[in-house]
């Protein structure tokens, strides 16, 4: 357990910025916002994908907000696409940078004909913020795949 200390009103509020940056993400991917979802982001950031969470190899790299584009699209090609937050662990915040660690378990949901799958990821998101003119933004953002599930529906 972790000992409770009083944190000013400042950190508080920085503390909750950053978790609702966390939530937007998810929101925007949701609401397939991929302009919405590029904006929370640094114009030089770092977005770095391990399918397999036990390789240290990335699957992908990406170097910039734009180079998000077509990964953010990428959910285009879902019927519905809806990403459950767990927690939202602050590592380390002091001014205007922070670290943290979000799960998260995105339900993908196609549709065929008649066929309907649920793709269910289990993902950690290793995080590094940092605040630009009073806005909290991904400097880096690492997506660790932990396991996937498909399951036929009804």
């Amino acid at each position: 357990m972790s000992k409770h200390v009083s944190i000013s009103p400042e950190e508080a509020a920085d503390r909750l910025a950053i978790r609702e940056l966390v939530e937007a993400y998810a929101h925007c991917a949701d609401s397939r916002d991929a302009k919405g979802q590029m904006a929370l982001f640094t114009p030089d950031t770092h977005f770095v994908v391990f399918m397999d969470a036990k390789d240290p190899k990335p699957s992908q790299e990406l170097q910039s907000r734009e180079a998000l584009a077509p990964v953010f699209a990428d959910l285009n090609q879902y019927a519905a696409t809806m990403h459950f937050l767990g927690q939202t662990t602050i590592l380390t915040l002091t001014g205007d940078r922070g670290t943290g660690e979000t799960y998260c378990m995105p339900h993908h949901l196609t549709i065929e004909g008649k066929n309907r799958r649920l793709m269910i990821a289990a993902l950690r998101y290793y995080d590094t913020f940092v605040k630009m003119d009073g806005t909290w933004l991904f400097a880096e953002r690492n997506l660790y795949v932990d396991w996937l599930e498909q399951r036929e529906l009804s």
